[in-house]
């Protein structure tokens, strides 16, 4: 299930998130990560929280728990009515998880999603005002 939502496009051009979206447009998870202390750095920011080196984005491998979710059963916007019910959610990171994405679950029953379950990412087309789409992580049941 993806979104049919068309909401503004986000700033794709934005410096604290370019990389992000950049990374999502080939497919891969990318997320801050401080070469000197070896933090992730999320959400991102232009310096390091525990040691004040700037971070580089770093692929991580998509795999994840489910750290918490919600299902949806009244949609809060017309867009998203055809979902009803999804389910969103928090995912911890494999790699660090404090590191927690907030996102789409798909590709499941949402009756079915148990916390601490793994799930690993998946990239869909997510459309936006004026017809364009972008790549964007979301997750699914391992």
């Amino acid at each position: 299930m993806t979104p049919v939502a068309r909401f503004p496009l986000p700033e794709l051009d934005f410096e604290g998130t370019r990389p992000f979206f950049e990374a999502a447009a080939r497919r891969e998870l990318r997320i801050p990560h401080c070469a000197g202390c070896e933090a992730f750095v999320w959400y991102p920011r232009p310096a390091c929280r525990a040691c004040g080196q700037a971070p580089l984005w770093k692929a991580v491998s998509g795999r994840g728990t489910l750290h918490a979710f919600t299902i949806v059963r009244h949609a809060f916007a017309p867009a998203f009515a055809p979902l009803v019910p999804y389910a969103t959610g928090l995912v911890a990171l494999a790699e660090d998880p404090s590191v927690r994405l907030a996102t789409l679950l798909v590709d499941c029953e949402p009756e079915a999603l148990r916390v601490d379950q793994p799930v690993r990412v998946v990239f869909r087309a997510l459309p936006y005002e004026g017809g364009e789409a972008i790549l964007a992580p979301l997750f699914t049941p391992a």
